[in-house]
């Protein structure tokens, strides 16, 4: 008799091992990717008709996915890689799963193109990032000095505190 309550016991919290890993797989591969944006801007453009955009997606979700398109009012706008310091535009990047997809003047960029009127300092330029799995993103790139410079990423923020 004694053996039948350990075997109930062992039978149970084997199933709810199996239920607990059955509902950890369903539930990141549902999750997919989880995506923000921060670090946005466009420096002040020069021309009338173009202008650059900057910016940094982060997923912290376990699965990649790709951004495809930007939109916004302000003008058309395609998405440019640079490669061994040469520019070409492509239809899609990817934004990989726990990681990055940084937008960095000398590196991928948005190029905004017949523009309806030029961006000013001091206001901003809405834009919509368009992915391949995930919902659209709505953004709003404040417009910096044709001269402003980010400061670089997260590590400055915590070494440079403590020093």
């Amino acid at each position: 008799m004694r053996r039948r309550p350990a075997l109930a016991a062992v039978a149970v919290i084997g199933a709810l091992a199996l239920a607990g890993c059955g509902g950890s797989d369903s539930d990141s591969a549902a999750s997919g990717a989880e995506l923000s944006v921060d670090a946005a801007y466009i420096p002040q453009p020069v021309s009338d008709s173009m202008a650059a955009g900057f910016l940094t997606i982060t997923n912290e979700g376990g699965t990649a996915d790709e951004l495809t398109s930007v939109t916004s009012e302000a003008g058309e706008v395609t998405v440019h890689e640079t490669v061994e310091g040469t520019m070409k535009e492509v239809d899609r990047l990817e934004v990989p799963a726990h990681g990055q997809l940084v937008f960095k003047s000398g590196g991928n960029h948005l190029m905004f193109e017949k523009l309806k009127r030029q961006p000013k300092q001091g206001q901003s330029v809405a834009v919509e990032l368009h992915f391949a799995h995930s919902d659209p993103v709505t953004v709003k790139m404040p417009v910096k000095a044709a001269t402003y410079q980010p400061t670089t990423g997260d590590s400055g923020h915590t070494e440079d505190s403590g020093h």
